[in-house]
């Protein structure tokens, strides 16, 4: 008789933040995220979103680069999948800076994205009736001219 041991694989829910240099081309942006979901898919693993936030302001510039252009994704995969990615992101001249973070364990992927999407709009909405504010106040003190 003879066993053959099979070493479970743990999948993990993770999701990431990449921000590419605002001149990279939507080839070289499309490229780089054929590249990570091949690389998940090598470890057995799955992409299950990726969007596009557009070009936005860098809270600090970033050796005189002041916009980026942001993805969100989220994937289950092998933690090993992540240093493969970091490695390939580390060497890529269109990456500014990347972030992975790992989920809770029994994370569902689709209800965090909607749940990540409900904390956006909110945060929106605040930063707009803020700047409504705002703008009323200064509206109150100018000098009728």
């Amino acid at each position: 008789m003879s066993f053959q041991l099979q070493k479970s694989i743990k999948m993990r829910s993770y999701e990431g933040i990449v921000i590419m240099h605002p001149e990279a081309t939507e080839d070289e942006q499309k490229e780089l995220f054929r590249k990570n979901k091949a690389i998940v898919e090598s470890f057995k693993g799955e992409v299950s979103c990726v969007e596009t936030w557009g070009k936005r302001s860098l809270s600090n510039p970033i050796e005189k680069i002041k916009l980026g252009n942001y993805f969100y994704t989220t994937f289950k995969a092998a933690p090993e999948v992540i240093i493969e990615l970091e490695r390939t992101m580390k060497i890529n001249d269109k990456v500014i800076r990347f972030l992975n973070v790992k989920l809770e364990d029994n994370a569902d992927l689709k209800k965090h994205v909607e749940k990540f999407h409900e904390v956006l709009a909110e945060s929106e909405k605040r930063r707009k009736d803020f700047e409504e504010k705002a703008s009323k106040k200064r509206a109150m003190f100018r000098k009728p001219g």
